[in-house]
């Protein structure tokens, strides 16, 4: 298995649960503290996510 296939697996599922953390944060939120962890989680989960599913897509196999 290819190293940089099993990073990008990684970094995806890392913003998954930079994304599902920042929706629990966002159901639960309350006072301005809570507003700043959102928008920093989401934003990292995003990140995370994105750079995951870039670096899995322009992966080739070589066998």
């Amino acid at each position: 298995m290819n190293l940089k296939r099993v990073f990008g697996t990684i970094l995806t599922t890392l913003g998954i649960i930079g994304l599902l953390y920042a929706a629990y944060l966002f159901t639960n939120v309350s006072g301005g503290q809570g507003y700043k962890m959102l928008i920093i989680y989401g934003i990292l989960g995003i990140v995370f996510f994105v750079s995951g599913i870039g670096l899995i897509k322009t992966t080739k196999d070589e066998s």
